[in-house]
């Protein structure tokens, strides 16, 4: 019976993780979905599990962008960001400084790649990504609650 093509990622992983001291493959998956890299065949894996991560990370940085600056963004991001102290757009935009030097970073790897600066930028960001994760979550929090303490207040507000 042929491996699944997950069970062969694992597999190919742990030589690689063994090899340059890498995070494990389930810290990564739960932090960065690498397990999509199954559905790709690459000889160049860390450098596709180096992009699947800098999507999640794009993500973020893309959410942050529009708290920090909703010109164009949907209707929902300029009540999230009305809601926003001055300490908490500060704390975005450190966080957003954080992910934009991890973005310049990958685009020097996909300019020059090397299996060996593809590890070191994995590792890199795996420790950098626990405490970006846990400052965003700080700031969906205030979010959270400034969102669900508006819905309140304007059910309250208008009787027609």
């Amino acid at each position: 019976m042929k491996e699944s093509s997950l069970e062969e990622l694992k597999k190919d992983y742990k030589k690689i993780e063994q090899k340059y001291k890498l995070p494990s493959f389930q810290e990564l998956n739960e932090d960065f979905d690498i397990e999509k890299v199954a559905e790709r065949e690459t000889d160049m894996l860390l450098r596709e599990i180096r992009k699947t991560i800098m999507d999640k990370v794009i993500a973020y940085l893309r959410f942050i962008e529009m708290l920090l600056n909703p010109s164009n963004a949907p209707m929902f991001f300029f009540a999230l960001v009305k809601s926003l102290k001055q300490d908490d757009k500060k704390e975005l935009e450190k966080i957003y400084g954080k992910i934009c030097s991890l973005e310049i970073d990958a685009v020097e790897l996909d300019c020059q790649y090397k299996e060996n600066k593809e590890a070191e930028f994995i590792k890199k960001i795996n420790k950098d990504w626990k405490t970006i994760k846990k400052d965003v979550l700080k700031i969906v929090v205030i979010l959270k609650k400034n969102w669900h303490q508006k819905t309140k207040n304007s059910e309250k507000g208008y009787l027609g």
